[in-house]
């Protein structure tokens, strides 16, 4: 979802229930009040879609979930204002977003030194493993399950998978993740001649490019 459409539907949100508030007496009139519950319902359901697990945003949502509508819906109004003003305003980049770019900035300068010195092979499994551990934390990001029921860790390509299924992108983004997935593991187990010193330089610029395009 980009930041224009969460701003919209912040806003429609957030007018309805200046709305009610500003009407006397409102929690005493059945229909208002029972719509005021289900407006602070969405608010709610607004705020934990738009703002990062652990944000500040839901730590303050936590803080109001249990008490009387009364005054629930008031704090989760001024929670919901409080991230419209700062999506509005650009200041919404997560901490962990910056700390992921970072080193992923750093692998990639790494595997730039060693395709440049002809060591394509390294060079391409850095790249696939810092790949992998992006598609781990967009799986964070975005609610997809990083770990099977038994508990063991799934692998790149599940991940790849659910993450398309779940709309953070499309069929030809899959397509390419598992492109690039598969010149990896074909550095990682030794099979050298199959790719060349041009597809490890092509790999470099699709990661960094999607690492981009898709922050987590």
């Amino acid at each position: 979802m980009d930041i224009l459409k969460m701003l919209e539907q912040l806003d429609k949100l957030i007018a309805d229930g200046l709305s009610i508030l500003h009407e006397s007496e409102w929690h005493v009139n059945f229909a208002r009040a029972q719509h005021a519950r289900v407006l602070t319902n969405r608010l709610e359901a607004a705020v934990e879609r738009v703002a990062l697990p652990g944000s500040v945003y839901i730590q303050q949502l936590d803080q109001h979930r249990t008490k009387p509508l009364l005054y629930k819906m008031e704090e989760v109004l001024s929670v919901a204002v409080g991230l419209r003003d700062d999506l509005s305003d650009g200041w919404t980049e997560s901490v962990a977003e910056l700390v992921h770019a970072e080193t992923h900035s750093d692998y990639l300068e790494m595997a730039e030194s060693l395709l440049s010195s002809g060591y394509k092979d390294p060079a391409a499994v850095i790249v696939g493993t810092a790949l992998e551990v992006h598609v781990r934390a967009l799986c964070v990001k975005h609610g997809v399950d990083t770990e099977l029921p038994t508990s063991a860790p799934k692998k790149a390509d599940t991940m790849n998978a659910e993450l398309k299924k779940a709309g953070v992108y499309g069929t030809l983004q899959q397509k390419q993740l598992t492109a690039w997935m598969d010149l990896r593991n074909k550095a990682a187990h030794g099979d050298w001649k199959e790719y060349d010193i041009q597809q490890v330089r092509l790999l470099i610029d699709g990661v960094r490019e999607f690492m981009l395009k898709f922050p987590a």
